[in-house]
């Protein structure tokens, strides 16, 4: 199955993103070759870049506080378990201190470090990395991978409670998504959202076999599917034909 997400704020808009990002650290961080590590640091300033929004902590720290809120409303229910419970009111309380702690935006810390925006200023040039640009940032990829991933370390820590706090309410709202199976009829599928509800989250799940890229959009009072087929130049045309997929509205 393919997992296709659609945002209907542009909070959540921002959320994904930034874990998209964090997930490609997750990838590239571990890896021995000094390319690697390049890119590390690239995802690294396009963290900075996207959580340079003066809001976003707070919301952050908003959202985990709603949610222990709405989980501690459950207290003393017959059909919820007190250890389940606790356990993820205790990750919310791990995510919220940890992102609470450090001042400022996310990585601002990092500022200060000359070195590294001296690499931040020039990495979106073109080649603007190379030896003769950059030769201590050269010499730094000559390093062994585990110095070079120490160091890594060492500048992410002021990112990880970031990436904590959004691994704790992405996962928290996708669960509260209950997904149903529906027929998209010659390839195009709407459904009427119910009034009073706000949803946050459109995730749709199609069987990798089938070939299809859907394309979602959505709002308060309407999702909208329709299922497309690239072409043999990439380009996406409508597939007129009916197509189960799996639905999930998130709140």
């Amino acid at each position: 199955m393919v997992l296709y997400e659609y945002p209907f704020n542009e909070s959540i808009r921002t959320m994904l993103r930034l874990e998209h990002l964090f997930g490609r650290l997750n990838t590239l961080v571990p890896r021995d070759e000094a390319v690697d590590h390049h890119f590390s640091l690239v995802t690294l300033f396009e963290i900075m870049d996207v959580a340079s929004r003066a809001d976003l902590k707070s919301d952050l720290l908003k959202e985990l506080e709603r949610h222990k809120a709405q989980l501690q409303s459950y207290r003393g229910n017959p059909h919820v378990s007190e250890a389940a419970l606790d356990e993820v009111v205790a990750r919310i309380d791990h995510a919220f201190n940890g992102l609470n702690q450090f001042a400022g935006k996310a990585g601002q810390a990092l500022t200060t470090n000359e070195w590294l925006m001296s690499i931040r200023s020039r990495i979106s040039i073109p080649g603007g990395t190379c030896e003769f640009d950059l030769p201590a940032y050269f010499a730094w990829q000559q390093h062994s991978p585990d110095r070079r991933r120490a160091d890594l370390a060492q500048w992410l820590s002021h990112l990880w409670p970031l990436g904590e706090a959004l691994h704790v309410l992405l996962g928290l709202l996708r669960d509260a998504g209950m997904p149903h199976k529906v027929v998209a009829q010659g390839g195009q599928y709407q459904q009427t959202l119910p009034q009073g509800r706000t949803y946050q989250l459109l995730r749709v799940r199609l069987d990798d076999g089938v070939d299809l890229v859907p394309e979602i959009s959505g709002h308060r009072l309407m999702v909208s599917v329709r299922l497309m087929r690239a072409d043999a130049e990439g380009r996406l045309r409508p597939a007129a034909q009916d197509t189960a997929f799996e639905l999930s509205l998130c709140a």
